[in-house]
């Protein structure tokens, strides 16, 4: 099973660095799962601007740089992702939208599950990110699951050693891996009986 780990935010001094440590090592924490980190920062994607003539065929898109064809490719090879994201202005950043919108005609990321890692300086801790992005995953035919892990107080929501200051974030994020690794099993095991066509390639 390969989980990737999304990274939304790209700022300079970002509290993604505070979490991304403890929560790969306890992704990492079962043999049997392979872990690949997707740094927003690391991947250079255009604003998207793609249309049918620059995807080229939908069956099989190419689209308008090599960035995004790379973007797509690595999407696919995943089964099930988890997404760390901040909130900002009650929402997630135009980088995770972005990167969802990047997937346009590939559906590399259907009919698999995600969960959503989310924090934010204050006591909401993510939360109305975590619900907006759940309608974007929708539309992309991403699949939502329903616990997510909610840090709030970010700053200081990690000890020194980079553990949770409360014990109850690896209680939550326990309890959102077995969802997660559950799903992902049972949806490949669908993709592989036989994928369902995406509704835009069925309708006639």
């Amino acid at each position: 099973m390969k989980i990737q780990i999304i990274v939304a935010s790209t700022r300079d001094g970002r509290n993604a660095d505070r979490v991304l440590p403890w929560l790969r090592q306890r992704v990492e924490f079962d043999g049997d799962v392979e872990v690949d980190v997707l740094d927003l920062r690391q991947w250079a994607l255009p604003p998207f601007a793609e249309t049918t003539s620059t995807v080229g065929d939908a069956m099989d898109p190419q689209y308008s740089s090599p960035v995004l064809r790379s973007w797509n490719r690595t999407l696919a090879e995943g089964d099930a992702y988890v997404v760390l994201t901040p909130e900002y202005n009650h929402s997630l950043p135009s980088s995770l939208k972005n990167a969802i919108d990047s997937t346009w005609q590939s559906f590399s990321l259907r009919n698999k599950p995600y969960i959503a890692v989310a924090y934010s300086v204050g006591i909401a801790a993510g939360a109305r990110a975590v619900e907006h992005l759940a309608t974007i995953a929708i539309e992309s035919e991403l699949v939502p699951l329903r616990n997510a892990v909610l840090i709030p107080y970010v700053g200081s929501a990690f000890t020194d050693s980079g553990q949770p200051a409360d014990p109850r974030l690896e209680a939550a994020l326990d309890i959102a891996l077995e969802d997660l690794k559950w799903w992902s099993a049972a949806l490949r095991t669908a993709r592989r009986a036989g994928e369902l066509p995406p509704a835009a390639h069925r309708r006639k």
